[in-house]
Parts: structure tokens; C-alpha cells; sequence
């Protein structure tokens, strides 16, 4: 809770900490998920080079926008957990 002078407690501040860090790891842990699910089928099986690099590239491209819109969500439910 915000104190009178609008700054926060300590253990504000260590919770916000806590939240942006699960946020981050959560994110990373996904887009590692994500990138092996749609770039796996390259490493496994003998492709042709361009649909290799199209694995690749969506993966890398798909688990990108997946970690962000992750730390982007954590991190809104938090602020709203946090007002009430």
C-alpha cells in the first residue's frame, strides 16, 4: 500500500520485485517453449535450407511476441491485484 507521501513500503517495493521477475522468467520459459515447438521440426528432420530458416525465423519471431505480451500481462494483473 501507498503510504500518505505516495511512496511505498519496503515490501512494496520487494513485491513489485518478485512480480517483475516471475514476470521475466515466466516470459523466457514460454518463449524457449514456443521457439523449440515451432523450430524443432528443423532439427529434427532434414528440411530443404529455406524452410529451415522459415521454422527458425517464425519461432524465433512467435516466441518474441509471446514473452512480451507474458511480461505485459503478469505485470497488468499484478497492478490491478495491487489497487484492489
Amino acid at each position: 500500500m501507498a503510504r500518505a507521501g505516495g511512496t511505498r513500503s519496503q515490501q512494496d517495493r520487494e513485491a513489485a520485485n518478485v512480480e517483475i521477475v516471475y514476470a521475466l522468467l515466466s516470459a523466457a520459459f514460454l518463449g524457449a517453449v514456443v521457439f523449440g515447438a515451432v523450430a524443432g521440426p528443423a532439427a529434427v528432420w532434414d528440411l530443404p535450407g529455406w524452410a529451415t530458416r522459415s521454422l527458425v525465423l517464425a519461432g524465433g519471431a512467435v516466441a518474441g511476441v509471446l514473452a512480451v505480451l507474458r511480461v505485459v500481462h503478469v505485470l497488468r494483473q499484478y497492478e490491478r491485484h495491487r489497487r484492489g
